[in-house]
């Protein structure tokens, strides 16, 4: 991908390729009014209900106007990029796969991966199946992005998970035997073709700006994730490598003129989290292995480990790094998150260096624990702290 290439940047205005120095990650708290509205004409949030594109239009219109309010929201806050806030979306990455044919999402406890907060393990996490061929169906997700792009002058961003994603939430190649599939080669074949339609349709509709969302590389950073796959039947290594090698075949279609993201995270529901441990294991393959351009890293706190990973982010590479919580209501402050940004700069280049949230503010429905006005002052000091850093480039 001649995306590759670098790029000046800067944090307000739109004329420059993506990521910006101070970008978000795609989720926005949901406001009282949509939360309310989805519960009442669609209903109780339980199960597999309401999971996958809707064909409510009254809902709709009120999805319409808050995405609207969102985009407004962005701009206040001098942001170059934005994004619907997933606001169309009950879960960052369910309502894309259950969309398509061949998926069920079990709910009822049965995955391997649990939540894990202060006090230790929580709920687990949605298991994945295959009950049939995964087939791709027309676009919700494309859909939605045109709208975003009809409604903003900045640079129109539209996330995806990762397919990696969904094979470890299908519960690796041995999840995958235990649905429809018996030959994982035909699942991936399928999947990736899948993806490809998907991008296919976001191109059409408009998208110069892709970011993919994945937690599998990153909980492969866990001891606890790597000792699971091993449980599966996979070496953590190899894995890693596979996972490289299948992104980069959706990638392989990618026109040259978009600019493509990785997202890395170790889970973002509610304040709480599904993995710890630093990018270290991952590094090497991650920035190297991948085709794209920059690389969106959870860095708010110890639990991603140091900055020293970075070393090996090749020239023409870009990590924005997630170094403010968008799980904490708690405002950093400019001088703290310069001091981040320096940190992060010992191990490469301030130049191939931008900021944002560590993740989204609300990977579902409920929302992580703050207020709109909380969410909105930590875009402001993104793009604040971008501007003192950086200036005008």
């Amino acid at each position: 991908m001649s995306g590759l290439q670098t790029s000046t940047m800067k944090s307000t205005g739109s004329a420059q390729r993506p990521p910006f120095r101070a970008d978000v990650v795609g989720s926005f708290l949901r406001p009282e009014k949509l939360k309310e509205a989805r519960l009442r004409l669609l209903g109780p949030q339980t199960s597999n209900q309401n999971l996958g594109p809707h064909d409510n239009s009254k809902l709709r219109r009120i999805e319409d106007e808050c995405v609207r309010e969102v985009i407004a929201l962005q701009q206040r806050a001098g942001l170059s990029s934005a994004t619907d806030g997933e606001f169309r979306r009950r879960s960052w990455w369910l309502d894309l796969i259950m969309g398509w044919d061949g998926f069920t999402a079990d709910r009822t406890g049965s995955s391997d991966i649990s939540w894990r907060n202060a006090e230790g393990t929580t709920q687990p996490f949605s298991r994945l199946w295959t009950r049939g061929p995964i087939r791709w169906r027309p676009s919700a997700t494309a859909r939605a992005f045109a709208f975003l792009k009809e409604n903003t002058s900045a640079t129109a961003k539209v996330t995806l998970p990762a397919p990696n994603q969904v094979h470890f939430f299908c519960g690796g190649d041995k999840g995958v035997q235990e649905g429809h599939y018996m030959d994982v080669d035909v699942f991936w074949t399928d999947l990736i073709g899948a993806y490809r339609q998907e991008v296919t349709a976001l191109v059409e509709a408009g998208a110069t700006y892709i970011q993919f969302d994945d937690t599998s590389i990153a909980f492969l950073c866990d001891p606890q994730h790597r000792d699971l796959v091993q449980r599966w039947g996979h070496d953590p290594q190899i894995l890693l490598r596979q996972y490289a090698a299948r992104l980069n075949e959706v990638l392989v279609t990618v026109p040259d003129h978009v600019s493509v993201t990785l997202h890395q995270c170790r889970g973002n529901r509610e304040g709480a989290w599904g993995a710890e441990g630093g990018y270290d294991p991952v590094a090497d393959v991650l920035f190297n292995q991948i085709d794209v351009r920059g690389y969106f890293l959870e860095y708010d706190t110890s639990r991603a480990g140091t900055f020293s990973p970075l070393r090996h982010l090749p020239r023409g590479k870009i990590a924005v790094l997630g170094i403010m919580s968008s799980k904490s209501p708690d405002l950093e402050t400019v001088d703290f998150l310069r001091r981040r940004i320096d940190e992060a700069a010992t191990h490469v280049g301030l130049e191939q260096l931008a900021i944002s949230p560590q993740c989204g503010f609300a990977s579902s429905i409920g929302g992580n624990p703050m207020t709109e006005k909380q969410q909105e002052a930590k875009l402001a000091r993104l793009v604040e702290t971008a501007d003192k850093v950086w200036g005008g480039q």
